[in-house]
C-alpha cells in the first residue's frame, strides 16, 4: 500500500489537498464510513486554527493535520476499523487542547471518544516517567518493566494500543531535526513501544521505532554499519523478492505448496546480533532472510533440499529446531546459503503448524529473541497474549462493528483451570464452556465440535466449567458450528475469542447461504414470540441495514444478534409514550376502572394497549381486569357476549408492571418436567397466573399451557429460550390468544 506512505500532498489556495486522499478511502472504507472519516478530518482542520499547548513529546515545527493524516495512514494499513480512524485522526488535537473531550463524544459518539481517552492515559503515564533499565525501589523488575505492564493493563481495547504506536511512529519520525526532544523521545520509544510492537507481532512499526530509536541514541554506530550495507534498505527488499520468486518457482517443479515471506534484515537487528555474539558484520549471515511456510514436516526437508540445490551452503551455519527443538518448543530448520550475486542468505523452513505455534506462544518465538525475559508477570503475560489474538481476530474478522466486541478485554480475573485429556492445564474465564474450551484449544477443534464429556460424563455444550474439570471434546469429521452458538442467551460460548471465530466462520460462507439461516432464525425467534404483521423494511432501517436481506445476512453471518433485531421490532410496537399529545398521560401509566374495580388490572395479550391508546376493561372471572383496545377483534366479540362486564377505564400516573401472555410447551412427559418449567419460570422473574396440562398417554406427549406476567418481550424471549433447552421440551412458544 504504497500511498500509505505518502504525505498528503500541499495546496497553496486550500493549505492541503485532501481530495485524493478522501476518495482513496472507499478503496478500504464503505461509502458511510469514508463519509464519517472526512467529517473527522474536517473537524481536524478546524481544530488546527486554534492555538494549541506544547506538550513536549513532538518536534515543536510539526504540523497538526500534517502529523494527524501520517497516524491515519498507518492505521488504515494496520486495517484498523472507522471509529479508530477517527480516534487516531483526532487524538493529537485533543492532547494538545485544541478540541475537547466533550466534543468528540457529541460529534463522533461515546466509542470514539473512550478510544482518545484511553491513548490519553497512555500517555499521561509516559509523561510522568523516566526511562531506564535499572531497578527502582529494589524491586525486581526495571522501570520500564514496570511501566510496560502498567500501561499494558490500561489497555482495554487493542486499538488503542494500535493508535499509541501509530502515533509515536509518526513522532519519532519528525523529531529527527528537534535535537532537544528526539533523546527522551528515542528512550521512551525503545523502552516502551519497541517492545510493545514487538511483543503484538506488529513488524512493520516495530523495525521502524527501532532502527530511528537506535539512530538518535548511537548516531555513530548506525551510520557505521549503514555505510557497510552493501545496499539500501529497498535495494535489499528488492533482492529478497527476486530470490523469492527463484525459490518459489524451484518448489512447484519439486510439487512443493509453500508461502515465502521475505524480509531484509535491519540496522538495529545486526547490531544486536553483533553485540549479542561478539562478531564482527562480515559474520553476519542473515543480513537477507526469507522464511518459508510448507504443509508438512516432510515438505520442510524437500525444501531444505531444495535450496541447497540452488546455492552452496555455508559451513556450520545449519540447525535442525526440528529434530531437535529448543527448551522453549520452538521448531524450525535453519540454513544460511551463498545466494544470487555472491550475497550471503538466511532461509528458515517450518510448517503452517509450528508458525502457528510460534506465533501464539507455544514456543513463545515473540520472546525467544527478546532480551527482557525476566519481566514476566501473569497477569501481564496474559494480557499480552490477549492483545496479540486480538490482532489475530481482527485481521480474520475484519473491522465490523460488532467485532468490536472481541477487541475488549475480558477483564474479569476470576479464572477457572480445567484440564485437557492429556492433563495440561488450561486457564479460561469464570463461566466459559466446553465450547469455550474447544476454540481456546484450537479453531477447528471449536468449528468440529459436536459434543463434550466433562469428568467421564456427557454434558451440554453450555455447562459453565468448574476448576479441576478434565473436558473432552468430541469433535465430527467436518467443520460445522452452530448460529445458535452466537445466541447471548444461551451461553454457549462467552469468551471474546470464541465468539470473533464463530462469527469469522459465517462471515467467510456464501452470502445466500446467511442470507437463508437469518432469515429463518429471525422468523423463529418472531413466531417464538407470536410476533405477527411486522414491518420488516422498517426494522432493517432501525438496525443500519440498506435492505431486509441486508439484515437477513447481517443475522446470519453473526454480524448482528436476533435477540437485538427482536429488541428493535418490540420497540416499534411499543413507541416512546413520551411523544403521545396528552402531557398529562404518564410514559407507562397504570389503568384504573372507574367502576370501583378492585381486581388486578392488567393489558390483554391479544392488542396489548399502549398509553394513549383509546381503551376499554372487561371484568374476568379471576384476573381482574382486562384492558383492549377499542379496535380489538376479541374485545367486539367480548362485548357481544358480556356487555355487562365492560368497565370504563382510563390512563394514570404510575406503571403497568407486566405483560399478560400465553404460552405453550409441548415436552416428551417425564418426572419432573413441570416443576423444572416452574423453576425456569421463576428464575427469570415471570409471574405465573395459571397452568394447565394434558399428557397423551399413546404418545407420551405433554401439552403445558401456562398464562405469565412478565416485564417485556425481551424477558419473554429469554425465558423461552432457556425453556427449550429443557430436557425433553420439543418446543416453547408464545400464543396470541388469552382463554
Amino acid at each position: 500500500m504504497v500511498w500509505v506512505r505518502e504525505s498528503p500532498q500541499m495546496d497553496s489556495a486550500e493549505g492541503y489537498d485532501l481530495a485524493a486522499w478522501q476518495l482513496r478511502l472507499t478503496d478500504f472504507y464503505s461509502a458511510s464510513d469514508a463519509e464519517r472519516v472526512s467529517e473527522a478530518l474536517s473537524c481536524l482542520q478546524s481544530a488546527s486554527h486554534r492555538v494549541g499547548v506544547d506538550c513536549n513529546d513532538w518536534a515543536q515545527t510539526s504540523n497538526l493535520v500534517v502529523e494527524s493524516l501520517d497516524i491515519a495512514l498507518i492505521l488504515i494499513e494496520l486495517k484498523v476499523d472507522v471509529q479508530a480512524l477517527c480516534a487516531g485522526l483526532l487524538y493529537r488535537a485533543v492532547r494538545e487542547q485544541r478540541l475537547s473531550v466533550e466534543s468528540v463524544r457529541r460529534e463522533f459518539g461515546q466509542s470514539v471518544e473512550a478510544l482518545v481517552v484511553g491513548v490519553l492515559k497512555m500517555a499521561d503515564v509516559a509523561d510522568v516517567q523516566s526511562f531506564t533499565a535499572a531497578s527502582v525501589l529494589g524491586q525486581p523488575q526495571s522501570a520500564n518493566d514496570n511501566l510496560r505492564q502498567m500501561l499494558v493493563a490500561m489497555v482495554d481495547d487493542v486499538r488503542v494500543a494500535l493508535i499509541k504506536l501509530a502515533e509515536r511512529t509518526c513522532a519519532i519520525r519528525v523529531v529527527k531535526n528537534d535535537e532537544q526532544r528526539r533523546e527522551r523521545l528515542a528512550a521512551e520509544v525503545s523502552g516502551l513501544y519497541v517492545p510493545l510492537a514487538h511483543r503484538l507481532g506488529i513488524g512493520q512499526l516495530k523495525w521502524e521505532l527501532e532502527d530511528l530509536a537506535f539512530r538518535y541514541t548511537q548516531p555513530s554506530v548506525y551510520k557505521r554499519i549503514a555505510k557497510l550495507l552493501d545496499g539500501k534498505r529497498v535495494e535489499r527488499d528488492r533482492y529478497i523478492r527476486r530470490v523469492s520468486q527463484t525459490v518459489d518457482a524451484a518448489l512447484k517443479e519439486a510439487y512443493v505448496y509453500s508461502e515465502i515471506n521475505g524480509r531484509a534484515k535491519h540496522i538495529f537487528s545486526i547490531w544486536k546480533k553483533m553485540q549479542r555474539k561478539g562478531i564482527g558484520f562480515s559474520q553476519v549471515h542473515d543480513v537477507r532472510a526469507i522464511r518459508i511456510l510448507v504443509p508438512s514436516v516432510k515438505d520442510c526437508y524437500t525444501t531444505l533440499g531444495v535450496i541447497h540445490g540452488l546455492w552452496r551452503t555455508i559451513p556450520n551455519e545449519f540447525d535442525d529446531y526440528i529434530a531437535n527443538p529448543k527448551p522453549n518448543g520452538y521448531r524450525s530448520l535453519h540454513t544460511a546459503v551463498i545466494g544470487p550475486e555472491g550475497k550471503v542468505l538466511e532461509v528458515q523452513v517450518r510448517t503452517n503448524e509450528m508458525h502457528d505455534e510460534a506465533e501464539l506462544g507455544v514456543c513463545a518465538h515473540w520472546r525467544y529473541k527478546q532480551s527482557d525475559r525476566a519481566s514476566s508477570g501473569s497477569v501481564y503475560e496474559e494480557k499480552i497474549e490477549w492483545l496479540r489474538q486480538a490482532l489475530r481476530w481482527h485481521d480474520e474478522a475484519g473491522a465490523s462493528g460488532s467485532i468490536a466486541e472481541s477487541l475488549q478485554f475480558d477483564a474479569d480475573y476470576d479464572r477457572v483451570f480445567v484440564f485437557t485429556p492429556k492433563g495440561d492445564i488450561v486457564n479460561l474465564m469464570q463461566g466459559a464452556t466446553p465450547l469455550d474450551f474447544a476454540y481456546h484449544v484450537h479453531t477447528q477443534i471449536g468449528h468440529r465440535c459436536k459434543g463434550a464429556r466433562v469428568n467421564g460424563s456427557l454434558v451440554p455444550l453450555n455447562q459453565a466449567l468448574n476448576t479441576g474439570d478434565r473436558v473432552h471434546i468430541i469433535t465430527a469429521d467436518e467443520p460445522s458450528p452452530k448460529r445458535e452458538w452466537l445466541n447471548p442467551e444461551a451461553k454457549w460460548v462467552i469468551t471474546s475469542r470464541a465468539k470473533a471465530q464463530i462469527i469469522q466462520w459465517f462471515k467467510a460462507q456464501k452470502r445466500e447461504d446467511n442470507l437463508a439461516a437469518g432469515r429463518a432464525l429471525l422468523e423463529k425467534a418472531f413466531r417464538r414470540l407470536a410476533m405477527n404483521a411486522l414491518d420488516y423494511k422498517r426494522i432493517a432501517r432501525k438496525v443500519q441495514c440498506s435492505t431486509v436481506d441486508d439484515m437477513y445476512v447481517a443475522v446470519g453471518s453473526g454480524e448482528l444478534a436476533a435477540q437485538g433485531v427482536v429488541a428493535v421490532a418490540e420497540s416499534l410496537m411499543m413507541p416512546d409514550t413520551q411523544s403521545r399529545k396528552d402531557p398529562t398521560v404518564a410514559s407507562m401509566g397504570q389503568l384504573q376502572s372507574w367502576a370501583g374495580t378492585r381486581g388486578r388490572i392488567h393489558r390483554a395479550g391479544c392488542c396489548q394497549p399502549e398509553e394513549g391508546d383509546r381503551v376499554a376493561g372487561f371484568v374476568t372471572r379471576a384476573r381482574g381486569v382486562s384492558v383492549h383496545r377499542l379496535d380489538c377483534s376479541r374485545w367486539l366479540k367480548l362485548v357481544d357476549i358480556a356487555p355487562d362486564r365492560v368497565v370504563e377505564v382510563r390512563w394514570e400516573q404510575g406503571q403497568i408492571t407486566a405483560l399478560e401472555v400465553v404460552i405453550e410447551i409441548r415436552a416428551y412427559d417425564r418426572k419432573g418436567l413441570l416443576r423444572d418449567v416452574t423453576e425456569t419460570l421463576s428464575q427469570a422473574g415471570a409471574n405465573m397466573i395459571s397452568v394447565n396440562t394434558q399428557t397423551d398417554r399413546r404418545t407420551q406427549l405433554a401439552y403445558l399451557r401456562i398464562e405469565l406476567e412478565v416485564s417485556g418481550l425481551a424477558v419473554l424471549d429469554s425465558t423461552l429460550v432457556q425453556l427449550n433447552q429443557l430436557p425433553n421440551v420439543i418446543s416453547a412458544e408464545r400464543v396470541n390468544e388469552v382463554s
